[in-house]
């Protein structure tokens, strides 16, 4: 069992924007790309953290996307939104850095949709 911290001694929070290898869901291969933190502290005594995807909003939209309105904040270079459909379970020791936060308001919508999916909301 891990302690639940990094090798580089970090600590991620809900809504951060950090960049990890994310894992495709329809095969055995990952694609380095930003992510948004969606588990607290709590599951990280587990040495797990809980991401969901970022992606361009190019990409053909999914009815429970979350468009990141300030990039800067964001610390993303185009426009791009959260999909909360698509999350993943990793090590804290996996992700490369922190990039940024979410808005307040898209990270209320974002736990309105992530609690839709869990059949509280």
């Amino acid at each position: 069992m891990t302690s639940g911290t990094t090798e580089r001694n970090e600590r991620y929070d809900p809504f951060d924007i950090v960049v990890v290898p994310f894992p495709y869901a329809d095969r055995l291969a990952e694609k380095r790309r930003p992510a948004l933190v969606i588990s607290n502290r709590k599951l990280a005594v587990h040495g797990l953290i809980w991401v969901a995807m970022i992606t361009s909003a190019d990409n053909e939209s999914w009815s429970s996307d979350v468009a990141i309105a300030d990039l800067k904040r964001a610390g993303l270079p185009a426009p791009s939104v959260v999909r909360p459909a698509k999350i993943a379970c990793i090590e804290p020791g996996r992700i490369d850095r922190r990039v940024g936060r979410l808005d307040k308001a898209a990270a209320r919508v974002v736990g309105q949709r992530l609690r839709g999916f869990l059949g509280e909301g």
